[in-house]
């Protein structure tokens, strides 16, 4: 488990992070989201131990992560532009991160060299910005520690690349409890990976939830009524969040839940009625707007 309390930092008279604390459990996949300048950086940096924060802790398993390598060796920190030795062959990185690692595991990052159709012998300074990112999560993966940090880890990677990785994340979690904690701009990148969300804003935490627990008490729905009295029925009883009509269909965003949502129509006579899948972005625009904010304005910019 990762323990982050009342963390701040700033450098000179700007602040990046003031008093933040939320905890990340162990054996799922955690995503902070934000803004650039939000604070994901700088808190992933504090996380692997690599800045010092002004005041708070991060502890990491029971051991406090700055300045001391039993909690380090616990993890490893993909930044958003990886670097690497100059002139440095895939392979040279290999050797030297298995002196920094104590379970790499060499023949998994050949499997995966092999895999991803990366050379080993190849000039690193070679590499597309793709391949850069690709060669990245492979030395993460084969690291194997339990703790993964990824810092806008995707972007740069195409669409077939993108999922790759999602799923070789998965495998590890699966295989060997491998936990990944995922920064990104762009909720929609995390939406499928994810089981917990923090949304990062202007240094501080507006929201960390479960998606599951998000989703249940978020439902979207499209219905096609008989008459117009039969829609001001339904939407007497519905806790309306977001309301579009596109002709004769209305589609709406409710904060209700399922069994709430069907007792609504229960009495009212419709044409179509059908439950919708919800975004990511559509439950935290329900969720930060509870709080007092739009997160149309926060998320874009």
């Amino acid at each position: 488990m990762i323990e982050i309390k009342n963390i701040s930092k700033s450098y000179d008279d700007i602040s990046a992070l003031g008093n933040l604390t939320i905890n990340m459990r162990e054996g799922e996949v955690f995503g902070l989201v934000g803004t650039n300048g939000a604070g994901k950086s700088t808190l992933l940096r504090i996380m692997a131990g690599v800045l010092k924060a002004d005041c708070g802790e991060v502890i990491i398993d029971g051991e406090q992560v700055y300045d001391n390598p039993l909690a380090k060796e616990l993890l490893y920190m993909i930044p958003d532009d990886p670097y690497y030795f100059p002139n440095a062959t895939a392979n040279e990185m290999m050797n030297y991160y298995g002196s920094v690692y104590k379970n790499f595991d060499y023949d998994k990052f050949q499997y995966l060299l092999q895999n991803f159709n990366l050379s080993g012998n190849r000039k690193i300074a070679t590499f597309s910005k793709g391949m850069r990112k690709q060669l990245a999560i492979l030395l993460g993966i084969s690291s194997n520690t339990k703790y993964l940090f990824c810092d806008e880890t995707f972007d740069g990677l195409d669409p077939v690349m993108r999922q790759a990785a999602k799923m070789l994340f998965a495998r590890e979690m699966d295989e060997r409890g491998l936990t990944p904690i995922l920064t990104s701009h762009n909720l929609r990148e995390l939406e499928d990976i994810c089981d917990h969300v923090g949304l990062l804003h202007k240094g501080g935490v507006l929201l960390s939830k479960d998606l599951v627990d998000m989703k249940l008490n978020i439902q979207k729905v499209q219905v096609v009524y008989k008459s117009v009295e039969e829609q001001r029925k339904a939407e007497s009883t519905m806790n309306i969040l977001i309301h579009e009509q596109r002709g004769k269909v209305h589609v709406y965003t409710v904060r209700m839940s399922l069994a709430e949502l069907e007792i609504s129509f229960e009495h009212v006579e419709t044409l179509l009625f059908e439950s919708l899948p919800l975004t990511l972005e559509e439950i935290f625009i329900s969720e930060t707007e509870v709080v007092g904010y739009d997160i149309k304005n926060i998320i874009q910019g």
